[in-house]
């Protein structure tokens, strides 16, 4: 077998390589013979990719002895914003790590030649630093903290969270380590380690273990201070190593400087020859290994021996690949009858071995299918790999194998082709590096956190009504310090409320931003203003009730079970579903096989996956027969959905058109005619689909997309379709998940809540304009092959600003949209943007609704502190629609002093960077127009009488009375107990941030059931470490509620021994007892005494029917 490799010590250039030959060239070179590799690549974003793919081939040529594939990046620039200053930090130093381990197997280090030469951390300086800690070994408790804190210089904190944090509590330490992917809790018993487990940073609960795991030095590793140029050369192997470089001219002329070739002053390397003349001296004897595409005889290999390699990318045999527009097109038939003439020709003619990248095994299973479908390849052989490539490869040796595949003695190659390229699906990236865990909040409002609310914000007190908040604060009482929550009524009247009771209060949110009349307490109107509210809760609930009964009796089409296609179209979805896309999908499907019309709301932030539901829908409609029409309020969301349902559905007979502005009149009435002859299956349009002239022929299912945006004629005529027609509407205006509880069984409707899995909160600079920031973001966004919305708000200048950016950046596409340009030419600029031809997009605020844009990933705000609020959230949802994470620089007006609301504006914008945080912006003002859209106007004064949140909470009860569901007829339990001896409570020393205790007490307080409460005990023992007495006591006083509201008990309480348990229905026997008398308490300790409560109580308790 002939070999890349040239022998130690030699250099060689192999020319002819193409770019998706390379990594097979680099993955064979560690197949050939094992050593260290340093790989230079011009780009980082190239050299980050590289590794994925290599880490791929890896998997099929080295399987028993794996390779050590090391990427190490470039040092952040100083502009960098701090979440992506820490993630590339964190590569850095996972990659030295790595580095000082003895290797296992053949080692390839890949970075730039600025990466290898820049500054670094000094190897014996960072070894030193490295703290290694190993389950069942001592270490002194306080002494570890005190080093994570000031030599290691780990920030503490109360929750443990991101990458540099450490936080205590008890005898556990959360850990998370700069170069780890997620963090650590550490489990002391004194101070032996007890355990070493992962966790997650969002639910702060276990999810693995661990034996052992080093801590790097967060001190030096961002300042160039303690950092030396060229350093990572002292990382490198003593002995011999293979320096491979990728495209040598291309990198000599991309980073002249690292490749001077003059000398080195005196103890100092700035360049590649200077390094490799360095090593020359020592006793390692370096081989040096060129590889490009075109031998343009680069320096540093002028003489040495060339070698030539035939080696082709497959994608010049795909026809759309001959298209003017870099877009993943769905393959022809014609494009597939070709490139199977060509696998045949490949396998028959030239004697090649066919390889079939493909991931999964649906959609190898569908590859298998496709090719034993046409007689050409039926009988070919084709090995299937499991795994992702970007892109294929012909390798022809004439004979002389050098891939390391096994293979016929009779082939003269090999082709490496992707599923992708043969059944037209979009191409999909080498996988790439695992992401690190980050905390992230669901995008439902989460429970009252009084650490965000300011002095006067409002509340309601659920027995006093509304009040304002007036500070946490601990108060000297009998028993001792207590820590409570002041809260101000009329009259300046202030009430304490203990944590433990803190789920009294929820904010108060109304329909307007005036200012909430304060309640008195004792007085009157509060107990009115509530009853008043229930009553029109409950005849709401029962109007909704009504319309669900009308509809159930409507008569409709009953779509049949899924397709076995439908199966495979969903096993084939590249990206994983979350629950609620799941639930919403199950819902949407029950609907649809339901005898009478659907009528399903799904709501959910941009970028939840809302469409995928509506395109798995749009699919079961035409299986089954039926037309499915999706209507959108904007001619480029139009294009958009179009284009993504083209795609998606490519591989299957189903016809897909669209209808808009774009079209043109004589193309729209021959797709018209088509669709009334029922040729079309899926047509997507704008409000020209409502017109009187559209026919269908069999309509099945019509998916509405934001039908909030459309007038009261198109309404009117979705009203006609609502008869007889399964319609879904899809909504991005997000619901309060209160109000979705609230209708939960009322109305047909799915929120869809939790992120993808991938995706990441929106990283907020807010600064003082800079042209040098601006330059810095738009090119750390373009070097990761992303594009850049910049907003400059007044069409004036916006030309001249263009011109700016342009200046800065004279190589990169840059485009002006605005709303003073026509229709057609603005909708030209957008669609021509999203395909991406142009890398920025200079605009005005027309791009706060429409458009999605999953490349688009920076954001760029001139002006910021001249906008409102929610306008400026909405604008930034624009970004951070996909897995990569997103950035929004707010940059102030140059000249302009912040006025102080500006400032506190642009504050709450930058702190409210959670995924789905519309929640809690701008007294949720997005979430309001979406309920006001649901609730209709008769509501609204009841809303603003006793907040959203509590009448929110008074509909569900409403809706659960009128349908008699177990437990709506519950009345909450009071418990006083004086044999409690010791305080039940959560102690500040177990758990010390407050907010965290005040959410353990409001969900133990509104715990239905009795899994719900051993459910937060465990997640106690898992946080928090073991339970202390009195958290044990709350836990046993919240079991006595729970059992007290099922045996119908209203109070509970003690006098010294004797039990006394007050009936919620008194009826002739107010009390509980046994027999005729009071139950005695005999046990001796505070647990034990409520233990006999519990037991008596079980007792008596009824099951819930």
């Amino acid at each position: 077998m002939p070999a890349l490799q040239p022998n130690k010590g030699k250099t060689r250039l192999l020319h002819g390589v193409c770019e998706s030959a390379r990594a097979a060239c680099y993955a064979t070179l560690l197949a050939e013979r094992p050593g260290f590799y340093l790989l230079l690549v011009a780009e980082p974003r190239r050299a980050e990719a590289r590794a994925a793919e290599i880490a791929q081939l890896a998997t099929w040529l080295l399987p028993k002895t794996p390779p050590e594939i090391c990427f190490f990046p470039e040092a952040p620039p100083p502009n960098i914003d701090h979440a992506r200053r820490t993630d590339r930090i964190g590569e850095r130093l996972q990659a030295l790590g790595a580095l000082l381990r003895k290797p296992k197997a053949p080692r390839l280090l890949i970075t730039t030649p600025e990466a290898l030469l820049g500054p670094c951390p000094p190897r014996e300086q960072f070894k030193r630093s490295r703290l290694e800690i190993r389950l069942g070994e001592n270490y002194d408790f306080a002494q570890l903290t005190e080093q994570l804190a000031r030599e290691l210089n780990y920030d503490s904190e109360a929750l443990c969270e991101n990458p540099g944090q450490f936080a205590v509590r008890g005898g556990l330490l959360d850990l998370y380590p700069l170069d780890a992917l997620q963090p650590y809790r550490l489990d002391f018993f004194g101070d032996e380690l007890e355990s070493i487990r992962t966790f997650d940073p969002t639910t702060q609960r276990t999810t693995g273990t661990a034996a052992a795991l080093t801590v790097p030095t967060a001190a030096g590793s961002d300042s160039s201070q303690d950092q030396q140029d060229a350093a990572l050369l002292d990382y490198l192997p003593a002995s011999a190593l293979t320096w491979i470089l990728e495209e040598p001219a291309l990198l000599t002329r991309e980073h002249a400087y690292r490749f001077d070739p003059s000398p080195a002053p005196a103890g100092q390397i700035r360049s590649v020859p200077q390094a490799l003349r360095a090593r020359a001296k020592t006793e390692a004897k370096d081989t040096r290994l060129a590889i490009c595409e075109v031998d343009t005889q680069p320096a540093l290999f002028e003489d040495a021996p060339r070698q030539a390699l035939a080696l082709e990318p497959t994608a010049h045999y795909r026809l759309d690949s001959l298209e003017p527009l870099d877009l993943p097109r769905p393959n022809t038939p014609a494009n597939l009858l070709r490139f199977e003439e060509q696998l045949h020709q490949w396998a028959n003619r030239e004697k090649l071995a066919l390889f079939a990248i493909c991931p999964g095994k649906t959609r190898a299973q569908r590859l298998r299918n496709a090719l034993e479908d046409d007689p050409r390849t039926a009988d070919l052989q084709i090995e299937i790999l499991d795994g992702s490539l970007p892109g294929g490869v012909i390798i022809r040796d004439g004979g002389k194998p050098w891939f390391p595949l096994p293979r016929s003695a009779r082939s003269h190659g090999y082709v490496l082709f992707t599923d992708d390229e043969f059944l037209g699906q979009p191409s999909k990236q080498a996988p790439a590096r695992r992401e690190r865990a980050r905390p992230s909040l669901s995008q439902v409002d989460q429970m009252l956190d009084f650490s965000e609310l300011a002095d006067g914000d409002p509340l309601v007190h659920l027995q006093h009504g509304i009040c304002l908040f007036r500070g946490h604060v601990k108060l000297e009482t009998p028993n001792g310090p207590r820590e409570v929550l002041s809260v101000e009524f009329a009259n300046a009247m202030t009430l304490h409320v203990t944590l433990a009771e803190s789920h009294l209060l929820t904010r108060y949110v109304g329909l307007t931003k005036a200012a909430p009349k304060l309640s008195k307490i004792g007085g009157k109107a509060w107990a009115k203003s509530r009853r008043a509210a229930e009553a029109a809760t409950l005849d709401y609930a029962a109007q909704l009730l009504r319309l669900h009964a009308t509809r159930d009796q409507s008569e409709g089409f009953a779509f049949p079970e899924d397709h076995f296609w439908q199966k495979e179209f969903e096993d084939a979805f590249p990206f994983k579903e979350t629950p609620d896309q799941l639930a919403a999908i199950e819902a949407t499907k029950a609907d649809m096989e339901l005898a009478r019309p659907m009528d399903r709301l799904i709501c959910g932030d941009v970028g939840f996956g809302k469409t995928e539901v509506a395109i798995r829908a749009v699919l079961k409609a035409v299986l089954s027969g039926k037309q499915a029409a999706v209507l959108v309020p904007t001619t480029v969301l139009c294009q958009q959905h179009f284009n993504t349902f083209r795609e998606r559905m490519a591989p299957y007979p189903i016809t897909v058109a669209q209808v808009s502005r774009l079209v043109p009149d004589r193309k729209v009435r021959e797709l018209l005619a088509e669709l009334a002859a029922g040729r079309i299956d899926c047509i997507v349009g704008t409000h020209r689909l409502l017109s009187q002239d559209v026919h269908f022929k069999d309509l099945g299912l019509l998916v509405v997309d934001e039908e909030q945006r459309f007038g009261v004629k198109h309404k009117e005529r979705l009203k006609e379709f609502r008869a007889a027609v399964d319609i879904l509407t899809l909504s991005a205006t997000p619901i309060p998940r209160t109000l979705y509880l609230a209708l939960a069984g009322a109305r047909s409707m799915s929120v869809i809540e939790t992120p993808p899995a991938d995706r990441r909160p929106i990283e907020t600079i807010v600064q003082s304009y800079d042209p040098a920031i601006v330059k810095d973001a738009i090119r750390a966004e373009i070097d990761r092959g992303g594009q850049v919305f910049y907003l400059h708000n007044r069409v004036q200048t916006i030309e001249a600003v263009a011109d700016t950016i342009r200046e800065m950046h004279p190589k990169l596409r840059v485009a002006v949209g605005h709303g003073q340009m026509t229709a057609l030419a603005l909708e030209k600029i957008m669609a021509r943007f999203v395909a991406g031809e142009y890398d920025i997009l200079v605009c005005t605020t027309i791009i706060e609704s429409g458009i999605d844009i999953p490349n688009c990933n920076t954001l760029i705000i001139e002006g910021a502190d001249r906008f409102g609020l929610s306008q400026l959230y909405q604008i930034r949802g624009r970004v951070g629609r996909f897995k990569r994470q997103a950035y929004a620089y707010l940059l102030l007006h140059r000249h302009a002093a912040l006025v102080d609301q500006a400032h506190k504006r642009l504050n709450a914008l930058k702190q409210h960077n959670q995924l789905g945080a519309g929640f809690r912006i701008a007294m949720r003002d997005l979430e309001l127009r979406g309920a006001g859209n649901l609730l209709g106007s008769q509501q609204s004064g009841h809303i603003a009488g006793v907040g959203f949140e509590l009448y929110c909470q008074l509909l569900k009860q409403s809706v659960a009375r009128l349908k008699g569901e177990p437990g709506a007829d519950r009345i909450r339990a009071e418990v006083q107990l004086d044999c409690l001896k010791d305080r039940a409570e959560l102690p500040a020393a177990y758990i010390a941030e407050p907010r965290l205790r005040i959410d353990l007490y409001r969900r133990l307080a509104l715990a239905p059931d009795i899994e719900t409460l051993h459910a937060i005990e465990d997640e106690m023992r898992d946080r928090f470490g073991k339970l202390p007495p009195p958290a044990r006591a709350l836990l046993a006083v919240s079991e006595i509620r729970v059992h007290a509201e099922a045996a119908g008990v209203r109070r509970v309480e003690t006098e010294d021994d004797r039990l006394i348990c007050h009936r919620a229905n008194p009826g002739k026997e107010p009390y509980l007892k046994n027999g005729s008398r009071f139950p005695r308490l005999t046990a001796r300790t505070t647990l034990a005494k409520l233990k006999e409560i519990q037991t008596f109580l079980k007792r008596h308790s009824r099951p819930t029917t």
